[in-house]
């Protein structure tokens, strides 16, 4: 290998260096002295050459480990096989789930029609894959279950001084006073003049549309109420 070269190539410049600082300095070495240093370079090399050997050996080993791990693509359709799907199939999925999880976290009801759709996902073999089993399984079901739905009507009965005016008022109904009509028109059959309503009637209180409430916030903005006189 071209690192193997360069390792024991750099070693012998080392080794003959050496051998030439102390050349420089024979004069003042005795021959056992340079004998002995002679031998302690030796070992030193050859304690080296063993390690680079060593090395080696790990180097190759690990190149055959290697050469038989599966590439992460090998992997991936070996686990759509699994699942009867191919990356077109998991790359619709993740569309889907992306897609759902949106309109969990917007509260895009009903609530009703999103369980559907999870539970169709849930029955999808693609939901097996370690990439969406939690998120599907788990996650998005627990955003569900927290999911607090608002009725869509709910019933309010009259008490004595009520009227249709602070009935709307109230922040439990519309917070809204303006928004008034809205339960005179629910409740036609009970209401023949806005005006009179009686103790113990039950009026519907149909909840708004954004439109709805929009015309209402809007109205209640624009609102001058008349001068003192």
């Amino acid at each position: 290998m071209k690192i193997n070269r360069s390792l024991i190539g750099l070693l012998a410049l080392l080794f003959f260096f050496s051998i030439a600082a102390y050349a420089q300095e024979e004069k003042k070495m005795t021959k056992d002295e340079w004998n002995a240093e002679m031998a302690r370079l030796t070992t030193e090399k050859e304690s080296l050459t063993k390690e680079d050997s060593s090395l080696q050996a790990d180097i190759n080993n690990l190149k055959d480990q290697s050469s038989k791990i599966q590439s992460y693509d090998d992997c991936m359709n070996e686990l759509y096989q699994m699942v009867g799907a191919t990356k077109a199939d998991v790359d619709n999925f993740r569309n889907a789930v992306a897609e759902l999880n949106g309109k969990i976290q917007r509260h895009e009801g009903p609530k009703a029609d999103r369980q559907k759709d999870l539970d169709a996902l849930k029955a999808n073999k693609i939901s097996a894959l370690p990439e969406f089993y939690d998120e599907v399984h788990n996650q998005m079901q627990a955003a569900l279950d927290a999911w607090v739905e608002a009725p869509k009507e709910i019933t309010y009965t009259v008490v004595k001084g009520d009227c249709l005016w602070n009935i709307a008022k109230k922040k439990d109904i519309y917070n809204n006073p303006f928004a008034w009509p809205n339960i005179y028109k629910a409740n036609r059959d009970q209401i023949k003049n806005p005006n009179l309503i009686y103790p113990k009637q039950n009026f519907k209180i149909p909840k708004l549309t954004d439109e709805e409430m929009a015309k209402y916030d809007k109205i209640r903005k624009n609102y001058k109420p008349a001068p003192a006189k």
